[in-house]
């Protein structure tokens, strides 16, 4: 790897990559309470207004490998200001819109520019602080502000909302975008794969970004237009193709946008996989509590985004202390440990009440058990998907753990969506007459299917992660040295 020069700070070169990555993991949130604003202002048909979130994920997912690839390559640095210029103009435009062509497109821009910055952002991260407890408590931060920023999305997108109309979720991320990006080059040093010439693997960014991007559209699309239907299992069929074809094109070539051999490390894997499950289960989480203050507690845009400050408080207090249990423990415990406090949270979510629900009984307490449990899991999973890699892997390994909890974001919410529509349809069709009964108990089986995801996830990093990787990160961090090389 070359580095044109250490960063003067590395503790104010986080801050400012922290900032960055909350902003872009709070717009994927900040616009939920905003969207009936939205819909109202810009004539939205109900259908499409799913699709204000929906561009930002698609695109966002779509292009995280590449972006982390790109930035391996063309420099870190340089792809960290160009997705967040990006970001910050798409925002602009966004706040502007006329129409929901034009917020769309704009929401998709935005996305863009989250997939430069966001692997481009952790990879620097991984190279700046060496690996043990350096690196576990910088991932601490990035985890507290990673996990608070979907609670934070809601909570500032509602006081907006409230006190300064809906353009102003985008319209906030343009001086931040703008400060972020003139702040970088003093500092955050340059870096990128140490190699004599750059080959970019096209055909290979081509069949994975087009793969993942219809893949996901797919999922978010399958409630419109239902799960066996011609659309969803056509482009289900062209995603998954594209998917091979892609895993073709890297075995064949020299320079692949993906190396297979980054998938030697056991812990890699298993973290993956186990992050798509963490995805699954806790991206509907904030989606559906959303709901359920607003249409069944009937809660404003303000008061459900001020009903989130103490679930952000909670994952920036628990990721600080994950960091420091990952020394201890490991990050392997400390992740089953995490999975199991989701669990319990999102089984207790699974009880919510429609006559007679309150904020504390309801929502507060099982929010604080899952909060618990997203800020040990976002960063153990984070420890376990870099652990062992090396500093030219750092951009590609930060867009695989990306990509595997965005894609299960998707899905997640498709399919939880799907439950709960169809468990609502069921309960009217029975005859309850009061929507508020009905539209609780589909939000009472998608916490229980929520909470089944976290148990699967727990479950299979127990048997897919390497505990030795764990334990000897976790003595290493200890003694104050990187552990040696991860095994298979």
């Amino acid at each position: 790897m070359s580095s044109s020069a250490a960063p003067s700070n590395k503790w104010l070169a986080l801050a400012l990559l922290a900032t960055a990555q909350f902003v872009v993991v709070l717009d994927a949130s900040i616009v939920n309470v905003a969207l009936p604003s939205i819909g109202k202002d810009l004539n939205f048909s109900q259908d499409n207004l799913s699709w204000v979130v929906n561009s930002y994920t698609l695109v966002f997912g779509g292009f995280l490998l590449l972006g982390g690839r790109l930035a391996d390559l063309l420099g870190r640095r340089r792809m960290f200001i160009a997705g967040l210029s990006l970001f910050a103009l798409a925002s602009l435009a966004g706040g502007f819109a006329q129409n929901e062509m034009w917020l769309i497109i704009a929401r998709s821009v935005q996305g863009l520019g989250a997939a430069l910055v966001s692997p481009a952002a952790l990879s620097i991260v991984t190279t700046t602080f060496k690996e043990g407890s350096e690196r576990n408590t910088a991932l601490g931060v990035w985890g507290a502000v990673a996990g608070s920023g979907g609670a934070a999305g809601v909570l500032l997108g509602g006081v907006l909302t409230e006190w300064a109309g809906w353009e102003w979720v985008l319209f906030v991320n343009v001086p931040i975008g703008i400060a972020a990006a003139a702040l970088a080059p003093r500092l955050l040093a340059e870096s990128r794969d140490d190699v004599s010439e750059r080959h970019f693997d096209v055909a290979g960014a081509f069949t994975v970004t087009a793969g993942l991007a219809i893949g996901v559209y797919a999922l978010v699309d399958a409630n419109n237009a239902g799960w066996t239907s011609t659309q969803t299992l056509a482009l289900g069929a062209v995603s998954l193709g594209l998917l091979g074809l892609f895993a073709v094109v890297e075995n064949a070539s020299r320079h692949p946008l993906v190396p297979f051999g980054i998938f030697r490390l056991r812990s890699l894997r298993g973290s993956n996989i186990v992050g798509l499950l963490i995805g699954m289960s806790l991206f509907a989480m904030f989606f559906f509590i959303s709901l359920y203050l607003q249409q069944v507690l009937e809660y404003s845009a303000l008061k459900t985004g001020l009903a989130y400050l103490p679930l952000a408080l909670f994952i920036i207090f628990s990721a600080g202390f994950a960091s420091q249990l990952v020394t201890k423990l490991g990050f392997k415990p400390t992740l089953i440990i995490g999975l199991l406090f989701v669990t319990a949270g999102l089984a207790w979510f699974s009880q919510v009440s429609a006559q007679d629900g309150t904020y504390l009984g309801d929502v507060l307490f099982p929010s604080l058990l899952a909060a618990i449990g997203l800020g040990f899991s976002f960063v153990s999973v984070t420890i376990g998907a870099v652990t062992g890699t090396q500093p030219d892997e750092a951009g590609l390994a930060s867009g695989l753990i990306n990509t595997s909890q965005q894609v299960g974001g998707a899905l997640g919410l498709a399919i939880l969506s799907s439950l709960a529509n169809s468990r609502t349809e069921d309960v009217f069709a029975s005859g309850e007459r009061n929507p508020a009964i009905a539209l609780t108990e589909g939000f009472q089986t998608a916490f229980a299917v929520g909470a089944g995801f976290a148990l699967t996830g727990a479950i299979l990093a127990a048997l897919l992660i390497s505990s030795r990787d764990s334990r000897e990160q976790a003595e290493a961090a200890r003694r104050g040295d990187a552990p040696a090389p991860a095994v298979a």
